[in-house]
C-alpha cells in the first residue's frame, strides 16, 4: 500500500510548483478527482510550502495512509521529533465534534498500529480554513503521548507547531524509515465492512503480515473454487475454520464483495443469522454512503463499490434469504457466504418456527438441508461457503457444523466438499460423519483454516484468558491474565465507578458500552433493565451526545445484541444466572420470583452451556479494556443474596482482577 501521495522535505516541498504537486496526488487518485477535491488539495499545498519554507528540516507527507479506518489524513509533518497530524477542513469556520474525533482517531490509530509510532509524541491539529485565531496554550498530554486535538485556523498552525518542538522532549528521527514502519492495524467489523465496501484490499486492513497472508490464502483458495466451478460447471461447499480472533467473519465479507457482481454472471452475498450484525453492518454502510453523497474519498479504493452496490444486497439475514425462496425460485447469488455456520438451526427448531411463525405445516428440514436445496436450484454452478465458528453457541436449536453434513448425506451427493485438513480429525463430528466426509471431500485444504488472530493487538489473549475464568482452576487463568498495560482489567462493586472508569478511557471514535446477559433480570435494582429493548444501529452507531448510543451507557445490551461486533472498552454487569459454588459455576434461570437451576437435557450443547457461552462472548466484546461489575445484593432481597455476589467477585479476584 502506498503509505503516502506525495513526501519531501521541508525545503523540497516548499521549492516545488503547485502544479507539480497537485499533479503528484491526482495520479495516485484512482478515480477522477471532484472540484472540491482539487480545491481543498490546492489549498493545502500553498499552506504547506510556506510551513516548508520556515521549516526546511522538517518532513511533509500528503495523503497518509490510515489502514484501520481505510481512509488517508490529509497531511503529517514530521518535526523536532514529533508528528503531527494534520485534517483541513477547507471552507469551514468551525470545529465539529465529529471532526474532532476523525483527526483524534487519525493520532490513535497511527501510536496503536503504525509500529514505528508507538514509542513517538503524536499531536492532532484540526485547521478550519476560515475561522478565526484561536486561543493558543498548552494542552493534554494523554499517558501514551498522543496529545489532545489542538484547533487552529491556518495562521496559527506554524507557531503551534513551533511551541510544541520548543517545549518537547522527542529525539530526531529519519522520517521516511518511520513512514515505512509496518502497519498492523486491526479494524472492529464495522470499519472492515466499510472499508472492503469502498474497494480497499484485505491486506491493507489487516493486522500482521501473517495475519494479512493468512487472510490472503484462504480468499485465493476460495477463488480458485468459484472460477473452477464458473468454469467447469458444478456445486461446492467449502467450510472455512479458524482460531479464535482469526477474522472469519473479515474473511467472509471480503469474498463475497469480491464476488458481488452480477454483470459477469456471479453475483455473491453475505449471510448471518445474527440480526443485530446484519443490521448494524447495513445501517453502518448506508451512513458512510450517505456521508460521502455516493462519492469516494481520497483514498478509496475502487469508485464502483459505492456506486453499483446496495448495502441491502450485500449483506442480508440468513432467514429472510431462506424465506424468500420457499416458492421454488432461483437465487440471484450463485456465490453464497454463510457467517456463524454452526449456528443454522436443526430441523426442529427450524419446524417448528415455519409452523408457528411461517404457516408452513409440511416444513421438514433443517436450515442448512433447506439452504442447500435452494441454491441446488441453479442448473449450472454456485458456491456455498461456511463460516465455523466454536463455543458461541447460544440459543436452542444451533446444530453445529454436523447438520450440514448430514444435509450433503441426504439428495445432494452431487456436491464437491472442500475443507481444512482438521476437520476429519477434530472438527467434533461423529464417525459416522467423518467417514462421510473423508469420501466426499476433495483433498483437504490447509488455507481453508485461519491459524493466525488479527485480533485487537490488545485483546488476542483475552479469549483463552476468559475461558479459564469460566473454567474450574484459578491458578490457571492468572498465569493466562493480559498484560495490564496492554488490556487493563478491572472488577467492581460500583456501577458509578465502572462508568467513570469508561468515560476516562474512552477517547475520539472508540465505543464503549454496558453489557448484561439477557437473564440477567436481578440487576433490574442497580439500573440495568436487560428487557428494555436497545436499537442496535443507534447503540452502536449513534455519537456520543445521543442518549440511545452506548457512549451513553444507559441502555445495557444482550449476548444476542452484541455477537459478531466489539467496543472498545465495556462493562460486563454480572448476574446470578451463573453464580459460582463450592463445586463450581451452576447456571440458573429466573422465573417468576425466584431462581432456578439449570439441569442437563441431554442434547449435545445444554441449556447451561447457553448460559455459559452467553458469559463467554460478553466477556470478549472488548478491544482495548473491560470491568467487571458484580453487585453487593441485598440482605433483604431473596432473589439478590450478598453472599452470592460475593462468591462470583472473590473468584474473579482469585483469577487475578484487582479492584478498579
Amino acid at each position: 500500500m502506498q503509505r503516502a501521495y506525495v513526501h519531501a522535505t521541508g525545503a523540497d516541498f516548499a521549492a516545488s510548483h503547485g502544479d507539480q504537486l497537485l499533479g503528484a496526488l491526482t495520479r495516485s487518485l484512482p478515480f477522477p478527482v471532484e472540484p472540491p477535491q482539487r480545491a481543498a488539495w490546492q489549498f493545502e499545498i500553498a499552506h504547506l510550502q510556506g510551513i516548508g519554507a520556515v521549516l526546511p528540516d522538517a518532513h511533509i507527507f500528503l495523503e497518509f495512509a490510515i489502514p484501520r479506518m481505510g481512509r488517508r489524513a490529509d497531511a503529517v509533518i514530521v518535526a523536532g521529533g514529533l508528528i503531527f497530524v494534520l485534517e483541513y477542513k477547507v471552507g469551514e469556520r468551525d470545529f465539529p465534534r465529529h471532526a474532532i474525533e476523525q483527526v483524534h482517531g487519525y493520532a490513535l490509530d497511527l501510536k496503536n498500529f503504525h509500529v514505528t509510532s508507538h514509542d513517538k509524541a503524536i499531536i492532532p491539529l484540526l485547521i478550519a480554513s476560515e475561522a478565526p485565531p484561536q486561543q493558543l496554550g498548552l494542552g493534554f498530554w494523554a499517558e501514551d503521548r498522543v496529545h489532545a486535538p489542538i484547533r487552529v485556523n491556518p495562521g496559527d498552525v506554524l507557531p503551534t507547531i513551533r511551541r510544541m518542538i520548543a517545549v518537547g522532549d522527542g529525539s530526531s528521527f529519519d522520517a521516511r524509515v518511520w513512514a515505512d514502519g509496518h502497519y498492523r492495524p486491526t479494524p472492529s467489523i464495522i470499519e472492515a465492512a466499510e472499508a472492503l465496501y469502498r474497494g480497499h484490499d484485505v491486506r491493507e486492513i489487516s493486522r500482521s503480515e501473517a495475519g494479512a497472508e493468512n487472510l490472503t490464502l484462504t480468499a485465493a483458495a476460495i477463488g480458485r473454487v468459484i472460477d473452477r466451478m464458473k468454469t467447469e460447471g458444478g456445486k461446492t461447499i467449502c467450510f472455512v475454520t479458524g482460531v479464535p480472533g482469526a477474522g472469519k467473519t473479515l474473511a467472509g465479507l471480503n469474498i463475497a464483495c469480491d464476488r458481488m457482481a452480477g454483470d459477469v454472471g456471479e453475483d455473491a452475498t453475505f449471510l448471518s443469522g445474527n440480526g443485530p450484525l446484519v443490521d448494524v453492518l447495513r445501517e453502518a454502510l448506508k451512513r458512510d454512503v450517505r456521508a460521502r453523497r455516493g462519492r469516494p474519498a481520497a483514498g478509496d479504493g475502487d469508485a464502483r463499490h459505492l456506486a453499483e452496490r446496495s448495502p441491502d444486497k450485500f449483506v442480508q439475514n440468513v432467514h429472510h434469504f431462506r424465506d424468500e425462496y420457499l416458492l421454488g425460485s432461483i437465487p440471484s447469488e450463485h456465490v453464497v457466504v454463510f457467517d456463524e455456520a454452526q449456528r443454522a438451526w436443526d430441523r426442529k427448531q427450524t419446524a417448528d418456527f415455519m409452523r408457528k411463525k411461517r404457516g408452513q405445516a409440511g416444513f421438514d428440514m433443517s436450515e442448512p438441508a433447506f439452504l442447500l436445496s435452494v441454491m441446488d436450484r441453479h442448473p449450472a454452478w454456485c458456491v456455498v461457503v461456511c463460516l465455523i465458528g466454536d463455543g458461541q453457541e447460544i440459543n436452542r436449536g444451533e446444530a453445529g457444523v454436523a447438520e450440514w453434513v448430514r444435509a450433503l448425506q441426504g439428495n445432494l451427493r452431487h456436491w464437491q466438499v472442500h475443507l481444512p485438513p482438521h476437520l476429519l480429525t477434530d472438527g467434533g463430528l461423529d464417525a459416522g460423519l467423518r467417514w462421510h466426509l473423508q469420501q466426499r471431500a476433495a483433498v483437504p485444504d490447509p488455507a481453508l483454516h485461519l491459524a493466525v488472530s488479527v485480533r485487537s493487538f490488545r485483546a488476542e489473549t483475552v479469549s483463552h484468558y476468559v475461558a479459564a475464568v469460566l473454567g474450574d482452576d484459578a491458578a490457571a487463568a492468572r498465569a493466562a491474565q493480559p498484560v495490564a498495560q496492554h488490556f487493563p482489567l478491572w472488577r467492581t462493586r460500583d456501577l458509578a465507578k465502572a462508568r467513570a472508569w469508561l468515560r476516562a478511557q474512552r477517547r475520539a471514535t472508540e465505543r464503549a458500552g454496558l453489557l448484561a446477559s439477557s437473564n440477567a433480570l436481578r440487576l433490574k435494582p442497580e439500573g440495568i433493565y436487560v428487557k428494555a429493548d436497545v436499537d442496535v444501529c443507534n447503540w452502536f452507531l449513534n455519537p456520543v451526545e445521543d442518549v440511545r448510543s452506548s457512549n451513553a451507557l444507559e441502555d445495557a445490551a444482550t449476548e444476542f445484541a452484541v455477537q459478531g461486533l466489539e467496543l472498545d472498552w465495556t462493562c460486563v454487569a454480572w448476574d446470578l444466572n451463573l453464580r459460582r459454588t463450592a463445586s463450581g459455576w451452576e447456571a440458573r434461570e429466573f422465573r417468576g420470583t425466584r431462581w432456578t437451576a439449570i439441569h442437563g437435557d441431554g442434547a449435545a450443547l445444554g441449556r447451561a452451556d447457553y448460559v455459559r457461552n452467553a458469559y463467554r462472548v460478553l466477556l470478549t466484546r472488548a478491544r482495548q479494556g473491560m470491568v467487571i461489575f458484580v453487585p453487593r445484593g441485598d440482605a433483604e432481597d431473596a432473589t439478590r443474596p450478598p453472599a452470592d455476589y460475593d462468591a462470583i467477585d472473590a473468584w474473579l479476584a482469585a483469577c487475578g482482577i484487582p479492584a478498579l
